[in-house]
């Protein structure tokens, strides 16, 4: 089933991650260090000094022996094409073909290791002045290698990561749709950058989008939302990350989750769904006029209309880092036309 993205188009259902640590350095500068103390002890501390250059040189080169016996990197990590990528080390120069990538790797504080991001990365601030290479879809090959970039990240759906891999870049392909994905990509690339409080980010994550769900009345529980993601019209269903934030916040989705996490609709379907708020974007609202029936129906008649600003939407459609604000934002919609949608 195709769904529809943060860039407006639609992909494959994803399959997820497993990142692995081997720390084959680690075990083996262990097991050169419990032989030398075994030696000290039987043999006092002078040892080594007595021990001749050769026979030290000697010791280090049986190390390297057996370190490149085992060639497992520092880490390895199962991306969403399940293809798996090894790092020797935390990647210095990255290029982003994905909003939602973008903004995970600043949430992590890493914003300084970007060289270059898709056209439609603009969050945080400082990303718009890195030089841009194509979408997500039709990335600009040439601008990419231009950049040397040691890791390309991208969306499973990309057709560029071949080519990319073909000329020798480095490409992990991570595609997050859900709240779990949100953290699952998080940590991964937490992982991978080497930032050690990617846990603890998320949780605050986590507890802010709890927060913007308990500050609603539970007289809102009845409140049935249609959320248009794209004027296709694509609405945001239960399975969609979206669709995750209005169930916590406990309201009711006239999009159920048999119909695909974005599906694209039927005008008539909502008409006849009938719901009581609809949540659109400043894009969006536009075509609503020329819908037959639309203007029949009670959101708009009484008014329980929530239309986004662009930047707004932007934060309610990437399912990254900012998914809290896009609770507090779906919240405050719902506190300001819900109240009485749901006669008793």
């Amino acid at each position: 089933m195709k769904r529809f993205d943060e860039r407006g188009s639609s992909f494959p259902r994803r399959r997820q991650s497993r990142p692995h640590f081997i720390p084959a350095f680690a075990a083996m500068k262990t097991i050169w260090t419990v032989m030398v103390s075994r030696l000290v002890r039987l043999r006092g501390p002078g040892l080594f000094g007595a021990i001749r250059p050769s026979a030290r040189l000697a010791g280090l080169a049986t190390m390297a022996i057996l370190l490149a016996a085992n060639p497992a990197q520092a880490l390895q990590v199962t991306d969403d094409r399940s293809v798996v990528v090894r790092f020797a080390q935390p990647p210095q120069r990255i290029i982003s073909l994905l909003p939602s990538l973008t903004e995970s790797v600043c949430e992590l504080g890493q914003c300084a290791r970007l060289v270059g991001v898709d056209r439609y990365s603009n969050y945080p601030d400082s990303v718009t002045k890195l030089p841009q290479v194509g979408g997500g879809l039709d990335p600009n090959v040439e601008a990419i290698v231009a950049l040397k970039p040691d890791l390309v990240l991208l969306a499973a759906s990309s057709r560029a990561g071949l080519r990319l891999e073909s000329l020798g870049i480095r490409v992990l392909a991570l595609e997050p749709k859900t709240h779990a994905d949100v953290q699952r990509v998080l940590l991964t690339l937490g992982q991978v950058l080497g930032v050690a409080d990617a846990q603890a980010i998320w949780r605050n994550i986590d507890a802010a989008t709890s927060a913007a769900t308990q500050s609603l009345p539970k007289s809102l529980a009845a409140t049935r939302v249609y959320f248009e993601v794209n004027p296709g019209p694509y609405g945001a269903g239960e399975q969609s990350f979206i669709g995750q934030t209005l169930t916590r916040l406990g309201v009711k989705n006239i999009i159920p989750a048999a119909l695909g996490p974005f599906p694209k609709l039927n005008p008539e379907y909502v008409v006849r769904a009938n719901p009581d708020v609809i949540m659109i974007g400043q894009r969006s609202v536009s075509s609503m006029a020329q819908r037959p029936g639309w203007q029949t129906m009670r959101a708009l008649r009484e008014q329980r209309l929530c239309v986004f600003s662009n930047d707004q939407s932007d934060v309610l459609v990437r399912p990254g880092p900012r998914m809290a604000e896009g609770a507090r934002l779906m919240a405050q919609c719902l506190a300001d036309k819900a109240a009485g949608a749901v006669k008793p």
